[in-house]
């Protein structure tokens, strides 16, 4: 029996925050913490989702034993449905094969990142955003265009690892993992955000110069800062493409992974990891709304009712930057010591500075 209406709705909803989250934490890491202009956030996200279209069914129809005479591309409907059905009947291979694959998938992002990031690094401002926008397009090009790499225009269909779930059960399942790995994924985040690399991160992107000035090797730093978050944008394209079970060059592009995540993080609030996943969940919320419900709209505006959702979006972004301009939640300030500890230091100081 399928889910009602408003569950099915909802559980949309959940699936398409998490991955979005996910994303718009990656790039509130790079740009709100370390002042990375990264407008080439689609390199990872597609990055992830092209190494689970091309390496891991590969990988487990080898393991499984799937006969030799079946090529995973020419044979790709036949090679998937053998492999679901073992993954159907064993959920422990499934979560091996999950888990196997996003962490695949994050060091592909993060390899991607490295590259992208090495000659880059040193330039600055619209300089560096335009080389890292123009590498994005370059992978995009490629994986719509080489066919050997992930099926070419018409994309590959790829082993499902929540196929051991029963079909109208599915959606629930995916969006809990989902959420699990965005929830697991904050914790990590808000771990950096307040140890001393965080405060260095954010040293750096407020005065480069004063870090360089105390023996921060900056351009290290971003390297690193670029590679963390490219691994996590490339986890996101990888569970949206298992969400699908399919990968196509042609489902990622800059609207949908490079401005929309930026436009969730300027809303949320730059430099709080918490402000990413609001504007994440306001702007999902708002999309999925407008979509829903646009029908009803149709009598009301005098133009096709599809471009709505991109006016109601922008005007939301304008009146955001107009009158809350560090976003929903801006960023807060972080204390290296508990006021506590700092009574108890100027305690310590006082009887000292009378004797």
């Amino acid at each position: 029996m399928p889910l009602p209406i408003p569950l099915t709705f909802l559980v949309d909803l959940l699936t398409l925050f998490g991955l979005f989250a996910i994303v718009s934490m990656s790039l509130n890491l790079e740009f709100g913490y370390a002042g990375i202009p990264n407008f080439g956030k689609l390199l990872a996200v597609a990055g992830g989702a092209f190494f689970v279209g091309a390496i891991p069914g590969r990988v487990i129809a080898y393991l499984l034993n799937v006969p030799t005479e079946l090529d995973f591309f020419r044979n790709n409907l036949e090679v998937v449905s053998s492999i679901n059905q073992v993954l159907a009947s064993n959920p422990i291979i499934s979560v091996c094969y999950l888990l196997a694959s996003l962490a695949g998938a994050a060091l592909a992002g993060a390899a991607l990142g490295y590259v992208a990031s090495y000659p880059g690094i040193r330039l600055r401002g619209d300089y560096l955003a335009m080389t890292l926008l123009a590498m994005a397009e370059v992978l995009r090009v490629v994986g719509d265009n080489w066919e050997p790499f992930i099926g070419g225009s018409l994309g590959v269909r790829i082993p499902d690892p929540f196929r051991s779930v029963s079909g109208e059960y599915r959606p629930l399942y995916v969006a809990l993992t989902i959420l699990g790995v965005t929830a697991a994924i904050f914790v990590y985040l808000e771990l950096v955000s307040r140890s001393p690399l965080g405060r260095t991160l954010r040293a750096i992107r407020d005065e480069e110069l004063s870090a360089r000035v105390y023996g921060k090797d900056v351009d290290r730093l971003r390297i690193k800062t670029l590679v963390v978050g490219c691994a996590i944008a490339a986890i996101g394209g990888a569970l949206y493409s298992f969400l699908t079970a399919s990968v196509s060059a042609r489902d990622f592009n800059r609207v949908t992974h490079t401005f929309w995540p930026w436009v969730m993080v300027i809303v949320g609030g730059a430099g709080n990891n918490l402000g990413a996943i609001v504007g994440a969940g306001i702007f999902v919320t708002l999309r999925k709304l407008i979509t829903f419900y646009k029908s009803y709209f149709e009598v009301f505006v005098p133009f096709d009712v599809v471009w709505l959702e991109y006016m109601l979006l922008g005007l939301a972004l304008i009146l955001v930057l107009l009158y809350r301009s560090e976003g929903l939640m801006p960023e807060r300030p972080t204390k290296t010591l508990k006021y506590e500890d700092i009574a108890k230091a100027i305690a310590r100081i006082k009887p000292k500075e009378k004797t």
